[in-house]
């Protein structure tokens, strides 16, 4: 398959939208979104984990799926962890997601969370396949 010309613009799923992830720049070297703390936390009042790591996810594989669909191809999580340096009881959380390597096969995010003073909450990595698109059978 020849490269696409236009690459692929996001579109937030169920579980992005119920985390409240909001999309503010989008292409497959970088992608910036941000999620309020508010109905994100744990049992303490934190901001879980957990949330910090599917905002790592959504903004990885949204760079990657960009990248994969100007080959013609969509994208499958491979490999993800998480650091997680401090956490945050209010606010907003910005997470920028920026490639290490584009490849044909396989890309690789960094994401970086921080909260509104630009401390870094939360490091993600995550890893994509590229993969030929599904054939619809019907």
């Amino acid at each position: 398959m020849g490269r696409l010309t236009v690459p692929w613009v996001i579109t937030p799923g169920a579980l992005d939208d119920k985390l409240g992830i909001t999309v503010l720049e989008q292409s497959a070297e970088r992608v910036v979104g941000t999620m309020p703390v508010e109905g994100n936390t744990q049992s303490l009042g934190l901001l879980h984990g957990g949330a910090s790591v599917a905002l790592g996810e959504a903004l990885g594989s949204w760079a990657a799926m960009i990248h994969a669909s100007t080959l013609g191809k969509v994208c499958v999580g491979l490999d993800i962890s998480a650091t997680h340096h401090r956490s945050a009881r209010t606010g907003m959380v910005t997470g920028t997601a920026t490639a290490i390597s584009l490849g044909r096969t396989v890309t690789s995010h960094e994401v970086v969370i921080t909260d509104s003073s630009g401390a870094r909450l939360c490091t993600v990595r995550i890893t994509n396949l590229i993969i030929d698109p599904r054939k619809d059978p019907s």
